[in-house]
C-alpha cells in the first residue's frame, strides 16, 4: 500500500491522542475500477467493503487498499476526498498512487 501526505497522530498530552482521518483508495480486484473514500478507522472500513455491505462496492469485492492520505481533521479528509472524486481522468488516480 502506498502512503501519501502524512498526518501524523498529535500528542494533546501524553495520555490523550488525536483522531487520525484517513482518504483512501481501494482497487477492486474484479472490475479493476477505483474506490475513494474517507473514515477514521480505515482497516474497519476496509473489512465492511470487502464483507458486502455497500451496496456501492459489493460488485466488485475483494477490495485492496492501494493508497490513503492521513488528516489531522474529518474537514480536511472530506475535502481532500472531494478533490480526488473530482478528477475525471484515471490517468490521474494511477498518477497519485504510483508516487
Amino acid at each position: 500500500m502506498k502512503s501519501g501526505r502524512s498526518g501524523s497522530l498529535l500528542h494533546k498530552s501524553h495520555k490523550k491522542l488525536l483522531f487520525v482521518f484517513s482518504v483512501y483508495i481501494l482497487k477492486s480486484s474484479i472490475t479493476n475500477k477505483y474506490y475513494i473514500g474517507q473514515t477514521s478507522d480505515i482497516e474497519k472500513r476496509l473489512l465492511y467493503h470487502n464483507s458486502g455491505y455497500s451496496k456501492s462496492t459489493k460488485s466488485g469485492m475483494p477490495w485492496k487498499l492501494v493508497y490513503s492520505e492521513n488528516f489531522n481533521t474529518r474537514q480536511q479528509a472530506l475535502k481532500r476526498e472531494t478533490e480526488l472524486k473530482k478528477y475525471k481522468s484515471r490517468i490521474m488516480l494511477d498518477k497519485i498512487i504510483s508516487d
